[in-house]
């Protein structure tokens, strides 16, 4: 790797790979345990809660793919996890049972669709660039507000699960748990690895100096494109699985507060960060539930959340853990 791209690595890559492998295989093990844990104690409720923060991290990491590694702030990204969770109706109206297919075909529309979007947003800088992701999310959520036939503003149930094959119960929560779960964990080590990559650093060096990667020739508007488009192929899968497991949509997932706060979410974890997503996700969808459970102004402790995090981690949770690691590397 060339020097000018190896600077632009992210700052979490200074951790030895098998120090970095420890946390993330020690928590899919207690993740992979966790139905086993919950239908002993009684709390199985809490497998579709903790199968459910799993997609929306999914969504959040994709969110933080372009936002944290390629500085393209958009306020439109819940568009493709609602774009991705409606192919699961159409297709599954329309006659499709296996979750496979519904699931990549849903991952191939919201990838259309971001690259329709990302080739005119892209256009555009800075605030234009947010305005224009927001409108195009807007627009869609107009859309499916008018479909009556998809339950308008009320939504729609799916009456029946897609199907998985290979002798595994849709049905049975924890086997849906744990199917969710490693392709979770596949998508989220793809991601790592992508922005460990070239690819990553290129996107990076976009990120913070766009003038000089165009002076060293590199294709500015085409990486961006084409990390646009997987972003919202990832967030279209987040979507489907969310279909999925719901048996419901509605076109409040694709509103514009939902895109803020996947923003927020990546802004807690840790904004370019490689567990930053998760991180952000898991913390805000935990104390979300706690707090709901205990007051009806639970809002407010999460906003005072977020002003903490501007105020005494402005690089998120994930950064803390990071200067632990590397305090115990020395």
């Amino acid at each position: 790797m060339s020097a000018s791209l190896t600077s632009y690595l992210p700052e979490d890559s200074a951790v030895p790979p098998w120090r970095g492998a420890v946390l993330p295989l020690a928590l899919l093990v207690a993740l992979a345990l966790f139905p086993l844990v919950a239908s002993a104690l009684g709390l199985d409720f809490y497998i579709g809660f903790v199968r459910r923060v799993l997609v929306v991290a999914l969504a959040a990491a994709s969110l933080n793919f372009i936002m944290g590694f390629g500085g393209m702030v958009a306020l439109g990204h819940a568009g493709f996890v609602g774009v991705g969770a409606y192919a699961v109706v159409v297709l599954s109206d329309a006659g499709a049972t296996s979750a496979w297919v519904v699931w990549g075909a849903a991952m191939a529309a919201a990838a259309l669709l971001a690259a329709l979007v990302g080739a005119i947003s892209l256009r555009t800088k800075g605030v234009y660039f947010i305005m224009i992701t927001l409108a195009f999310a807007q627009m869609l959520y107009f859309v499916f507000v008018s479909l009556r036939s998809y339950g308008g503003d009320d939504g729609y149930s799916l009456p029946l699960r897609p199907t998985l094959g290979l002798g595994l119960d849709v049905m049975h929560e924890p086997t849906l748990y744990w199917v969710v779960l490693a392709l979770v964990a596949l998508v989220l080590w793809w991601l790592d690895r992508a922005t460990a990559s070239r690819f990553g650093a290129a996107l990076a060096g976009i990120r913070d100096n766009e003038t000089r990667m165009r002076a060293l020739g590199y294709p500015v508007y085409l990486l961006q494109l084409a990390a646009f488009t997987l972003a919202g192929a990832i967030a279209g899968l987040a979507g489907a699985l969310l279909a999925t497991g719901n048996s419901f949509v509605s076109p409040s997932m694709m509103h514009w507060t939902q895109s803020a706060t996947l923003i927020v979410m990546v802004v807690i974890g840790g904004l370019g960060r490689r567990w930053g997503g998760p991180v952000g996700a898991a913390v805000w969808l935990a104390l979300e539930e706690v707090l709901k459970l205990n007051t009806d102004y639970w809002h407010m402790p999460l906003g005072v959340l977020l002003i903490a995090t501007a105020l005494y981690a402005p690089k998120g949770l994930a950064a803390l853990a990071d200067l632990r690691t590397r305090r115990a590397t020395r």
